[in-house]
């Protein structure tokens, strides 16, 4: 998640420097040649069409910035792998689009581009993860404290108090105009220094004397102390790597007594080896052995950047300010409400009196009787008002008890405070994990996408196969059209029977069951045409008597069959219904019955 976090800020930076107009969108076609670049720093496969199905509905328009980030997190953060990339390839990527645009500097400018892309890129470390990207000034002072600490002079800038924070270009111009009466030089070694200390991670570095293995001889190597591992090399340009040492948790570092004539000696001891170091001199020791605990407390509590956990105390230490301040306001607020209270009733108190005085001097005016009256009635009022007075007092003892409970509820919040630190702790292991169960979902999903178009291929190979049986059955019913060409008389039934075919051409059933209906009807004209071929002469008896009783059928014309509207659906879907019920002689009865008067005349 902190990996991600980061390249979204120098995604951010770059999508905006994109935004010539400042309306918050960018064409499509720079979007593609921003996707295509981050795809080659971040070494992943790169898909030129994903960006073409994503927006296909966008054409060429401008899109935003929220439009633009399903994609990114689909198509490019989902698939970064920590450790197949530089971090600092995306970085000088990101920097290259946004400095163009928003990184001026004057002709007097004291930081070199690599030296801005340096602070840059702590910026964004220190900012929190909200957009705009701005840094509050209580870190940015904590930046120059840093800078100016591995200076030999310090570095005065300008305090800047925004209450929406700091931008990166502001706080690159005020260092600019800070670092003129300085040197470029040393301004570049510190900004160095610390870019490697907090972006790169590196606890501490420099030369020690190794303690040899095999031959046992001491050695001079440039030692490089990262959370979790601590790497030497034959000089401080960290090309050749002579080891590396993984400071594990069960490790342990302890200063050793002076041998072999080096001074200052200590070990680091792991599982698998023990490393003796001799440093120059005792401070040096000491740093080294303090650094290399807080490496080891890192890897104990599963953290792999120290300045992230330093940064993460510093905003709950400004939470927790702002939280306090707000309950210093509260607490003022109600005592000064409580003191306007106590003030009303020492008013109240002073008519009281002012009241009884003036009682006091009516009462000598008039009668004896009348002054103890009403002497007996102003005591009264005046123990009622002591009895007030004790009752404020009483009050106020409360509210300081109040008061008293709120600074304990501040200590039991403070202990809430760790608790939920260590909540988030496990929250943030949860999450780890629902990572890993939504990568699992995603394949799983790419899986059914796979089975899905096999599926439909199957489907169309079936829909193929529909379609050529229905065109051999066509085939098949023109053959037997072509055969019932040979009986004019019939010519009508067949044209009907073709009709009716092209418009229930989805009902198989139903055209089946016309083409039966066609053949009983042709062998029934051939019957009436052999009956026609031989009349009966006088005096002759029929063959059977069932042909004494069948209706005389008239055999419609060619031009009465063209004018005579074709039958409706409904009625052949019933006389198809009709045909599967019955046998094929009452078919035969059902379609040729004899036509009434009125249909003849």
């Amino acid at each position: 998640m902190a990996l991600r976090a980061a390249l979204l800020k120098s995604i951010w930076y770059a999508f905006t420097s994109l935004d010539t107009e400042d309306s918050g969108k960018v064409s499509k076609s720079q979007l593609k040649v921003l996707s295509h670049n981050l795809h080659s720093v971040l070494r992943i496969p790169h898909d030129p069409a994903a960006l073409e199905r994503h927006f296909s509905d966008d054409d060429d328009g401008p899109v935003s910035s929220q439009g633009y980030m399903p994609y990114l997190n689909q198509f490019i953060l989902d698939k970064v792998i920590e450790g197949t990339f530089v971090k600092e390839e995306v970085d000088e990527l990101c920097w290259t689009l946004c400095s163009k645009k928003n990184y001026r500097p004057d002709t007097h400018r004291v930081l070199s581009n690599q030296d801005a892309l340096r602070l840059w890129c702590l910026f964004n470390f220190l900012a929190d993860d909200r957009y705009p990207l701005t840094l509050v000034p209580e870190e940015v002072e904590y930046l120059l404290r840093k800078i100016s600490s591995v200076m030999p002079v310090e570095l005065s800038c300008v305090e800047l108090e925004l209450e929406d924070g700091v931008s990166v270009w502001s706080f690159l111009d005020e260092v600019n105009t800070a670092g003129r009466a300085l040197d470029g030089e040393s301004i570049s070694a510190a900004v160095e220094k610390v870019y490697r200390e907090m972006v790169g991670n590196v606890l501490k570095e420099g030369y020690l004397w190794k303690k040899g293995h095999l031959r046992r001889n001491w050695t001079e190597r440039w030692f490089c102390l990262k959370p979790g591992s601590l790497s030497y090399f034959t000089s401080e340009d960290c090309r050749d790597c002579k080891g590396v040492i993984e400071v594990e948790q069960s490790g342990c570092v302890e200063a050793l007594p002076d041998r072999d004539g080096k001074r200052c000696v200590f070990c680091v001891k792991t599982l698998h080896k023990t490393l003796e170091i001799s440093a120059p001199d005792s401070r040096q020791r000491q740093e080294w052995i303090t650094a290399l605990q807080t490496s080891l407390r890192l890897s104990a509590v599963g953290r792999v950047s120290l300045h992230e956990e330093l940064k993460e105390r510093r905003r709950e230490q400004r939470e927790e300010r702002g939280r306090r301040r707000a309950l210093r306001v509260e607490e003022t607020r109600r005592l000064t409400e409580l003191q306007g209270e106590r003030e009303e009733q020492l008013v109240e108190l002073e008519l009281l009196k002012e009241a009884q005085t003036q009682a006091q001097t009516s009462l000598q005016q008039r009668s004896h009787s009348q002054h103890q009256e009403l002497h007996n009635t102003l005591q009264r009022q005046l123990q009622e008002t002591q009895q007030a007075r004790a009752n404020l007092c009483a009050e106020v003892a409360v509210r300081d008890q109040e008061a008293e409970h709120q600074q304990r509820r501040i200590r039991e919040l403070e202990d809430l405070h760790h608790r939920l630190q260590e909540a988030l702790e496990q929250q943030i292991r949860a999450r780890q994990e629902e990572e890993t169960y939504r990568y699992t979902q995603s394949r799983l999903l790419a899986e059914e996408e796979e089975k899905v178009k096999s599926l439909l291929e199957l489907q169309e190979d079936q829909e193929e196969q529909l379609q050529q049986t229905q065109r051999e059955k066509q085939e098949l019913l023109q053959e037997m059209e072509k055969k019932s060409h040979a009986l004019d008389e019939a010519q009508h039934q067949l044209d009907r029977v073709r009709a009716s075919r092209r418009r229930v051409d989805e009902d198989i059933v139903a055209a089946q069951c016309k083409l039966r209906q066609a053949s009983t009807s042709v062998k029934h004209w051939n019957v009436e045409m052999n009956r026609l071929m031989h009349p009966i002469g006088p005096g002759e008896r029929r063959a059977s008597s069932s042909n004494l009783l069948a209706p005389l059928v008239r055999v419609p014309s060619v031009s009465e069959s063209a004018s005579r509207p074709p039958a409706r659906p409904a009625r052949e879907k019933q006389n198809s219904l009709d045909c599967d019920d019955n046998s094929d002689c009452d078919n035969m009865d059902c379609e040729n019955k004899e036509p009434t008067d009125a249909e003849a005349e």
